[in-house]
C-alpha cells in the first residue's frame, strides 16, 4: 500500500536516508521490491522534530500530491533541515483520493502516526468507527482514510497515555466492528507513532500476515562489521532506523520484526515487545 521511513538519533539531514541510499524511500516510490503495490506515487509527507529540547514544539509536516521522485521541493527541505526525529511516507492509494489531507504523517500535538496497509472494506464501517472517536477529536478528521481514523480512534482509547495500549484497543474495536458486518482480515498494516522522544513501530494484522517492517542493527555495530562504506561515518552512535524495506543491500544491516511484535526506541535504547498476539 505504502513504503514508511522512522529514524531516531543525533540530528541528521533528512535527505540522507530519504534521498541518498541505493533503496532509499524515493526509489522505493518508483520500484518497491517488497511492496504490495511496486509504485507508491499518490502523494507523500514528511514529518519533523525540531532539533531542539523544548517539548511544547509541535513537529513540523511537509506534504505534497506530487510522487515524491518528482517533487523538487522535497529535495530541498530535507537537506535544509536537521532533525533527530523524523518520518517519511510515501503513498500508493487504495481508494480515498489523492489529496494532501490522506498524506501521512498525521499530527496531534505532538505526536506524529503513519500507517502502511489497509482497513478491509473501510467504507462498510467508517460511519461506526466515526461515531466511536472523542466527541473532541471527530472535527479534527480532515481527510477520509481509514489510517486517520485509526489514529483518532488510538487518541480516543488512550494511546497519548500509553502508546500500545491505545492502539491495541483501537484495533480491537476495528475488529469488533468487522466480525459484526461479516468482514474477515479486516486489520492489515505496520503502524508508527511517536512523541518526539519515544518512536514505537508496530507490525500486526489480523490474519497474522502483516506487511513486511524492518529495524537497522546498532550503529557501532554496523560500522564495525563495514568499516570501509563511508555513508556510515554520517551516522552517531545512537542513530536508528524503522523501515517498511530495507535502504540498503548490506548484509546484516537490517532485522526483520517479528509478526504482532512493537519495536520500541527511546533515551534507553531499542527493545520488542509482543503486541495482540493473544489472537494468534
Amino acid at each position: 500500500m505504502c513504503r514508511w521511513l522512522a529514524y531516531t538519533g543525533e540530528p541528521i539531514h533528512p535527505a540522507v536516508l530519504i534521498l541518498e541510499p541505493r533503496h532509499s524511500l524515493v526509489a522505493q516510490s518508483l520500484n518497491s521490491p517488497l511492496g504490495a503495490e511496486t509504485v507508491n506515487g499518490d502523494g507523500f509527507g514528511v514529518g519533523w522534530y525540531p532539533d531542539t529540547e523544548v517539548l511544547e514544539v509541535q513537529p513540523a509536516l511537509f506534504h505534497s500530491i506530487e510522487p515524491a521522485w518528482h517533487d523538487e521541493n522535497l529535495r530541498e527541505l530535507t537537506w535544509a533541515i536537521d532533525s533527530p526525529l523524523f518520518f517519511a511516507h510515501v503513498r500508493a492509494a487504495a481508494g480515498p483520493p489523492i489529496q494532501q489531507t490522506n498524506c501521512h504523517p498525521f499530527r496531534h500535538g505532538r505526536w506524529l502516526f503513519m500507517h502502511n496497509g489497509a482497513i478491509a472494506e473501510f467504507s462498510r464501517m467508517r460511519r461506526e468507527l466515526m461515531l466511536a472517536l472523542d466527541p473532541e477529536l471527530f472535527p479534527l478528521v480532515h481527510g477520509t482514510t481509514d489510517s486517520e481514523v485509526v489514529f483518532y480512534l488510538a487518541v480516543t482509547f488512550g494511546l497519548e497515555q500509553d502508546p500500545i495500549r491505545g492502539l491495541a484497543r483501537a484495533l480491537r474495536q476495528i475488529e469488533q466492528v468487522a466480525e459484526r458486518l461479516g468482514i474477515r482480515d479486516v486489520v492489515q498494516g505496520t503502524f508508527a507513532v511517536s512523541d518526539g522522544e519515544t518512536t514505537w513501530a508496530f507490525r500486526y494484522s489480523t490474519a497474522h500476515r502483516s506487511r513486511t517492517l524492518f529495524y537497522s542493527v546498532d550503529m557501532p555495530t554496523l560500522q564495525e562489521m563495514y568499516p570501509d562504506v563511508e555513508r556510515l561515518r554520517l551516522f552517531g552512535a545512537k542513530a536508528r532506523v524503522v523501515v517498511s524495506e530495507p535502504l540498503t543491500d548490506l548484509p546484516g544491516a537490517f532485522v526483520e520484526v517479528d509478526e504482532s511484535t512493537v519495536v520500541i526506541l527511546d533515551a534507553e535504547g531499542f527493545r520488542e515487545e509482543p503486541f495482540l498476539r493473544d489472537a494468534a
